[in-house]
């Protein structure tokens, strides 16, 4: 569960790399975001009294994407959202994997670790072949021990951040299908016809020990007519317009929104800092992603999709929210129902901002 640590021809790729220093993987060229708001003593305070409901009180609705993916997409391309940053995106007829999880639970702890509260729309043996499997970083909401041994007998190629295939290798994925990426740095699949490049993101990495020994990355996905932006995790940083300038426009964003708290903006977005990111990387159609699954911070669950759209409304921005299961084709129209508000009726409210945050701010009359 834990992971393993590179070495021999790894490790030298590893100390090699611009972004490494020390002995530990840094961000490049940090910006100042202000002060981490918020002590440990207000933190533990909103925990026990914040009254947020972190959990809906029962499985949201969802949908299985298998009668579509029976068929090729129109546009050549279809995104369809498994939950967090799980996502199969099909481009020009290429399937790649993102991040995938399909615990129960995420990290080593058993009883103690985060518990989804979403299950999977399908199973790990109902996906159709794939072509690549992206992994953003090694946070274990995002590297999965169980299901990446699942996954491994396929024979599909990984493409990771650097230092990140050593616990591909340690848990079965053969040495010959993994990618390590640099920032800037690029694989080249199916003979050309798939493009991953990993890009600059603000954030960091570390499963249990010390932390920062693997890189982390944002993904642009790319075949000859469709590219796609995948963030992972990060904080806003000016890195994303030079993303913007060497791989833009996208024909969709995907950006973290969920997983959010004012005292660590500086290696999570939120939704306002998502959609100030689109800005950044030229604008676009933009899908919220890493929120609807897991209880990982203090928000309530559902404020990462009420935010997104009130705020995206406010800036006219073109917002997709598809349907937990449900495939869509960005240039056939961007899916916007409300349908996590099912979750919430049953519990008599609404989501409210988080208080001091900007979207809070928005929010306010």
């Amino acid at each position: 569960m834990i992971g393993s640590r590179s070495r021999g021809l790894r490790s030298e790729r590893v100390l090699a790399s611009p972004q490494h220093d020390g002995g530990t993987f840094r961000n490049s060229r940090p910006v100042p975001l202000g002060p981490r708001r918020g002590t440990r003593l207000e933190l533990g305070r909103e925990y026990l009294f914040g009254g947020q409901a972190r959990r809906p009180p029962r499985p949201l609705p969802a949908e299985s994407p298998l009668p579509v993916w029976a068929r090729p997409a129109e546009t050549g391309l279809r995104v369809t959202w498994l939950g967090h940053s799980t996502m199969l995106l099909e481009l020009d007829g290429l399937r790649v994997l993102t991040d995938p999880v399909w615990s129960e639970r995420i990290s080593p702890f058993g009883p103690m670790a985060p518990r989804r509260f979403q299950p999977v729309p399908i199973p790990i043996a109902a996906l159709p072949p794939l072509d690549a499997i992206v992994v953003s970083h090694d946070h274990f909401d995002h590297l999965d021990r169980p299901t990446i041994a699942a996954l491994a007998p396929r024979g599909t190629p990984f493409v990771t951040a650097l230092g990140v295939g050593a616990h591909l290798e340690a848990w079965g994925v053969p040495p010959e299908q993994i990618h390590e990426l640099d920032w800037w740095e690029a694989a080249v699949l199916r003979g050309g016809e798939l493009a991953i490049t990993a890009t600059p993101a603000q954030h960091f990495s570390g499963r249990v020990g010390g932390g920062n020994r693997t890189l982390w990355s944002s993904m642009v996905i790319q075949t000859a007519r469709r590219r796609v932006f995948f963030s992972g995790d990060t904080g806003l940083t000016p890195q994303l317009a030079e993303i913007a300038a060497r791989h833009a426009p996208f024909d969709l964003v995907m950006l973290e929104v969920g997983g959010f708290h004012p005292a660590w903006d500086h290696v999570h977005m939120g939704p306002a800092g998502a959609l100030e990111a689109l800005r950044l990387l030229g604008g676009g159609r933009l899908m919220p992603v890493h929120w609807g699954t897991f209880n990982l911070a203090l928000h309530a669950w559902d404020w990462p999709a009420e935010t997104a759209v009130a705020l995206a409304a406010e800036q006219r921005a073109q917002l997709a929210m598809p349907r937990l299961g449900a495939p869509f084709e960005p240039q056939r129209g961007l899916p916007l129902e409300p349908w996590w508000r099912a979750g919430r009726a049953a519990e008599g409210g609404a989501a409210a901002p988080i208080a001091g945050s900007d979207a809070a701010a928005a929010a306010a009359p």
